[in-house]
């Protein structure tokens, strides 16, 4: 599901949005704007265009036969192209996967036929009146660039959500925390274990010895204790 409760984020310029994994791990979400779409679109488009010239070339050279092979060619390509890619490959169309965007229900969850059926029948109204003015407009008014097959399937088009690499953790003993800790108190101890090759040892121990009152730890070493209550958070690697 998609996380909404941290109110320090800027809500009005911020366009990103954070999907909570079942274990815990927030995962930012950016949803795809308007440029890069377009792009998207005109790969896919010529990449239809090539296999219908191919059909076509086929009708002229087989006769019947290849009148009906393009006819079910086109029919695939129009209609079910983008529907087939989108479920079948984890939301991503060729054009899409190329600028490493795909498509996925707003809750974070993969598309399934109903929502990429529905997203895709609904273009039909985002092309209106000519060139997608429907869907342009749209897509510049909705803050998560939806447009009207979006917003009627409850899909977003993200760049493809990549877990960031967290810096390794000190060598430490792993032990607990003298006192309870909530989940972000957790979260901010791993932190300072986590920031430490970018601190200078003064500015470490420094910031150890105001941390560890609270978690009554003595201020001798509350850098080496902070760093073993950090490794038992995490567990061993």
């Amino acid at each position: 599901m998609i996380d909404q409760s941290f109110p320090e984020r800027p809500v009005i310029l911020d366009t990103q949005l954070y999907l909570e994994t079942p274990e815990g791990i927030e995962l930012p979400l950016s949803p795809a704007g308007l440029p890069v779409r377009i792009l998207a679109f005109a790969i896919d488009l010529l990449l239809r265009g090539a296999l219908l010239a191919l059909a076509g070339a086929a009708w002229l050279y087989l006769g019947k036969f290849g009148s009906g092979l393009a006819s079910i060619s086109a029919f695939l390509l129009l209609w079910w192209y983008m529907v087939l890619f989108e479920v079948l490959n984890q939301g991503r169309t060729p054009g899409k996967h190329i600028l490493g965007l795909q498509v996925i229900y707003s809750d974070g969850t993969p598309i399934s036929w109903s929502g990429s059926l529905t997203r895709n029948l609904l273009r039909v109204v985002d092309l209106l009146p000519f060139a997608y003015c429907v869907g342009i407009f749209s897509i510049l008014g909705s803050t998560q660039f939806q447009r009207l097959g979006d917003l009627a399937a409850g899909t977003l088009v993200v760049y493809q959500a990549k877990p960031s690499v967290r810096a390794p953790l000190p060598q430490a003993d792993a032990c607990l925390s003298p006192v309870a800790l909530t989940r972000s108190e957790q979260q901010a101890i791993v932190g300072f274990a986590e920031r430490q090759h970018s601190l200078s040892p003064q500015r470490s121990a420094e910031l150890a010895q105001i941390i560890a009152p609270a978690l009554k730890l003595p201020t001798e070493n509350a850098t080496g204790a902070l760093n073993s209550i950090a490794r038992g958070i995490v567990g061993p690697v």
